[in-house]
């Protein structure tokens, strides 16, 4: 018994398949080899055709089912992962409408920002947990004001994931925790939100009907089962956006655990037993994996845009031609923490949310020249960027959260011992290194849903935890580099 999971990216379609037997991944792979393309007809735009996901999804999968080497009849459950927020429109026929509007597309931010104030703050985020902002619900207002007559032939508007599974199964649903990344539930009627729609000028009907995250969404069709060379029938049984699949896939599933990625941009990702928002819109919150109206885990998600990128400027306009992330935490390992005094601040890579979407640019705070090496510049430059995830679990813990732990894939930021043993002395709790994907997760979680696996933590249980962080015994030192750092921050801002 196999299950096949995807993880439809804006880059690339990437698709698992897990062997029931062991709950261990026979095949990872991607496709196309080169990233898809976004098209930006205006500044701020970004677009993609949903068909282009759906046709690099049956390659995925062939390419999938080749890795492994087995045969794809033994398939037995689809699960889907997706970019989240983005916004695709069919007609009574399914057919597309316009490109999707993607994730990364800034044009609905006015629209988002009056309907915050129109529908009222405190109605926002008592039902919502949020600002409409550019979140799907504000994208399909730009297309009703903007193209009103492609606007009325819209049956149906949808989130990537519930597209792709519906060019699987030809039925069109969706979850609680979709709608909820839409900005588009209420948390306190359960059901689509009905200040919302009456604001926006929306149909209800637009809505498609709700499933369960874990549940039968459907049953391939007899032609996209002859598209794949998959059985007739099998289910697709899960789907969630990217980041809370990515925390299931971690084992991120109760209260108080944390998944981490640190990449170009940096996110951290907490579970809270029940519904919070934040007045001052640092970060979001959404239905988690597991949300019911009986246990409403909520995951609040905080992304800080300058992460990664501003390691790779240093590496790419500071360190020798030729000098890998290895060679510079080996050059840094004997420089002191906080760097002899010089600080960064990696908020380079434009507006930041968690800084009231202001954008303030990178600082070199401290530097001096007879002092500092490119060695200092490289130690500031990644305890700036943790000490900016630190930053952020400390607005989740103001707003309630209790974080204890944080887990986090084996890529990336979290390679580097300096950077992950910063914020796991300053959050005061462990950082487990998990060998694990997104595509991985979404497969073990169709199995759960099919009965396979007795619960979601068995199934998410497969993989090695590689390596554990913890808390330096030095914690007086982080805490004072930090506060330094912080004190910069704020009188920037200030």
């Amino acid at each position: 018994m196999y299950f096949l999971g995807y993880d439809i990216g804006s880059s690339s379609i990437k698709a698992a398949i897990v062997d029931g037997s062991n709950n261990r991944p026979v095949a990872v792979v991607n496709y196309p080899e080169t990233e898809m393309n976004i098209d930006s007809p205006n500044p701020g735009w970004a677009e993609q055709d949903p068909e282009m996901w759906w046709e690099n999804a049956i390659q995925a999968g062939k390419k999938a089912v080749a890795a492994a080497g087995i045969d794809a009849k033994q398939i037995e459950g689809i699960g889907i992962s997706y970019q989240m927020h983005g916004l695709v429109t069919v007609d009574k026929n399914q057919k597309v409408l316009r490109p999707s509007i993607i994730w990364c597309d800034s044009r609905a931010v006015e629209i988002g920002n009056k309907a915050f104030d129109g529908i009222g703050h405190q109605q926002c985020f008592s039902s919502m947990l949020n600002s409409p902002g550019n979140f799907t619900a504000s994208k399909l207002k730009w297309v009703k004001e903007n193209e009103p007559a492609l606007y009325e032939q819209i049956d149906r508007f949808m989130l990537p994931g519930d597209y792709v599974a519906m060019k699987l199964t030809g039925e069109i649903n969706t979850t609680i925790s979709g709608l909820s990344e839409g900005i588009i539930w209420d948390f306190q009627t359960n059901a689509p939100s009905k200040s919302l729609f009456d604001y926006m000028g929306f149909d209800e009907s637009m809505v498609p009907e709700v499933k369960p995250t874990f549940s039968v969404q459907g049953e391939v069709s007899a032609s996209a089962a002859e598209k794949l060379g998959i059985r007739k029938g099998i289910p697709v049984g899960y789907r969630a956006g990217d980041q809370p699949n990515n925390a299931m896939s971690l084992g991120v599933l109760s209260s108080g655990e944390v998944a981490g990625t640190g990449g170009t941009s940096g996110v951290v990702y907490g579970v809270n037993s029940k519904p919070v928002s934040d007045a001052q819109n640092r970060v979001n919150s959404f239905a988690h994996v597991n949300y019911t109206p009986e246990t409403p885990n909520v995951g609040v998600l905080l992304c800080i845009n300058g992460s990664g990128i501003q390691y790779r400027w240093i590496n790419q306009q500071v360190a020798t031609e030729g000098t890998s992330y290895f060679d510079m935490e080996k050059m840094m390992s004997g420089v002191p923490v906080g760097a002899d005094g010089l600080r960064m601040l990696p908020f380079g890579n434009g507006a930041e949310r968690i800084l009231g979407n202001r954008d303030i640019g990178s600082h070199i705070q401290g530097l001096q020249f007879n002092r500092h090496t490119k060695k200092h510049l490289f130690r500031a430059a990644l305890e700036g960027i943790a000490f900016s995830f630190a930053y952020g679990i400390d607005i989740m813990t103001s707003l309630g959260m209790d974080i204890r732990s944080m887990r986090v894939g084996n890529d990336n930021l979290f390679q580097s011992e300096i950077f992950s043993n910063t914020i796991a002395t300053l959050m005061d709790g462990s950082i487990e290194v998990v060998e694990t994907t997104g595509a991985v997760g979404a497969a073990r979680a169709v199995g759960f849903t099919v009965g396979h696996f007795s619960s979601l933590k068995e199934a998410m249980s497969g993989d090695k935890v590689l390596k554990t962080y913890e808390p330096q015994s030095e914690k007086a030192e982080y805490e004072k580099a930090y506060t330094l750092w912080k004190q910069d921050l704020e009188g920037i801002l200030n």
